[in-house]
């Protein structure tokens, strides 16, 4: 399956995708790297593995439809078939979530639909929140919403800040993308009533496939 990666900074789950996509055996290909920003450290770790580069400035088109319909032409032409969401800073139009509709994916730093949003590791800690954890889902036109493919789960420790719980629902964020695509990619994934079921699919040490089929 050929991937178009969308990213704005860092692209540390860009790199898990990368580094997946390595081994011989995994189903997928990363064909596009797409950001909005020429300065995004996503598209060197990108270039370092010879994977094709785009940038499309948004403060170069008058309006947000515009910018994703531009956007929706470069994955296009690089004959994507599943979009990875991974840390792109933008929301995305209703009419580019249609188009790309269960062909577009997210991963959201908290057990949805608890916590969407920005800071959310700040809120889980100032509500007593005991877990928290990660969520790969479908994208829909509503912030944060859309049905839910994998999620790992991650103890709140009592002397935790933002930052170390981040970095520890980080790196599951590393384990599950992968394994998300993974399933998609060998079609064991389907859409039903707004949910996603899953066939014949092993789960990963510490992740919840929900719900399973």
């Amino acid at each position: 399956m050929k991937l178009a990666v969308l990213v704005s900074g860092r692209g540390s789950n860009l790199q898990a995708l990368i580094d997946a996509c390595a081994a011989e055996e995994f189903p997928a290909e990363i064909v596009l790297v797409l950001s909005n920003k020429a300065e995004a450290y996503g598209l060197e770790r990108a270039k370092q593995a010879g994977i094709p580069t785009a940038v499309l400035s948004h403060k170069d088109f008058d309006d947000r439809e515009s910018f994703d319909e531009a956007m929706s032409q470069k994955i296009t032409e690089a004959d994507a078939e599943l979009v990875c969401l991974a840390g792109f800073m933008r929301l995305l139009s209703d009419g580019f979530v249609r188009k790309w509709r269960d062909k577009l994916i997210n991963i959201h730093p908290s057990l949805l639909p608890s916590y969407k949003g920005l800071h959310v590791h700040e809120r889980a800690i100032e509500d007593g929140a005991r877990f928290s954890g990660c969520t790969v889902h479908f994208v829909r036109p509503a912030m944060d919403e859309g049905p839910i493919i994998i999620q790992a789960v991650v103890p709140v420790h009592p002397e935790d800040d933002a930052d170390a719980l981040a970095g520890r629902i980080l790196e599951q964020e590393h384990v599950v993308y992968p394994q998300a695509v993974r399933y998609i990619a060998e079609g064991r994934v389907r859409v039903s009533a707004e949910r996603v079921v899953i066939t014949d699919a092993p789960i990963p040490h510490g992740a919840m496939v929900n719900p399973v089929g």
